[in-house]
């Protein structure tokens, strides 16, 4: 995976606590999104802010699977992005879930907060395969390794890109970070979103046991 640095506006790890100041103070101007790769932990992140007081926009037509237990928290509209980005007038203050190969189709003329989840890519690929095995389906035609190669370009490509965006602010969550240590990394997230959140029960979701593809 290509070495993560992270953006010109991006938080940093701190010792503040938690000031519980009203999450009703959210800047409003700000749409939070959480990408990443497919199978990188972008649900668990979802379920994070839920619990810590973030409304979340989703649809619920996927629905929760063996694969993922506690649900998607997709939204099908942003599929379309590029066709119908209307909706997201109504997404100030709120959260959605993205995958990283949509944010290019963002539109520039808001302003985003971006928790980019990350994780080790042979975990991410031996997910992948056995969310496929599952369904029933192959694995996938392409071999791991070239896939691999593909993932890690695309991650290069998008973190330069994120680096130059002026309206976006960008924090890098590694999954396996999350999943050792989440009172730290709920505290980060609580920052980079002003401090507002309930981050101990944002830790309190996170679910060792889901945590199945270990490499």
């Amino acid at each position: 995976m290509p070495k993560i640095k992270t953006t010109k506006k991006s938080v940093q790890n701190s010792d503040e606590h938690n000031s519980n100041k009203s999450l009703s103070a959210l800047n409003k101007l700000d749409i939070i999104l959480v990408s990443g790769l497919p199978r990188s932990g972008t649900s668990m992140m979802m379920q994070m802010l839920e619990a810590g007081g973030i409304e979340l926009i989703v649809d619920h037509i996927r629905k929760s699977d063996e694969d993922n237990p506690k649900g998607y928290y997709e939204f099908e509209k942003i599929k379309q992005l590029e066709r119908d980005s209307s909706w997201l007038e109504n997404a100030y203050g709120k959260a959605i879930k993205v995958i990283s190969m949509l944010l290019y189709q963002l539109p520039m003329n808001k302003k985003y907060k971006i928790i980019f989840m990350t994780r080790k890519m042979d975990e991410v690929l031996a997910s992948q395969n056995k969310m496929l095995k599952s369904r029933g389906q192959p694995a996938g035609s392409v071999d791991d390794q070239v896939m691999a190669k593909k993932f890690n370009e695309h991650l290069r490509k998008i973190f330069n890109w994120l680096n130059k965006q002026k309206n976006m602010e960008t924090i890098f969550i590694s999954y396996n970070d999350v999943i050792s240590s989440p009172m730290e990394q709920s505290k980060k997230i609580n920052l980079f979103l002003g401090d507002r959140l309930k981050f101990d029960k944002m830790f309190n979701v996170v679910d060792n046991f889901l945590y199945r593809q270990r490499k």
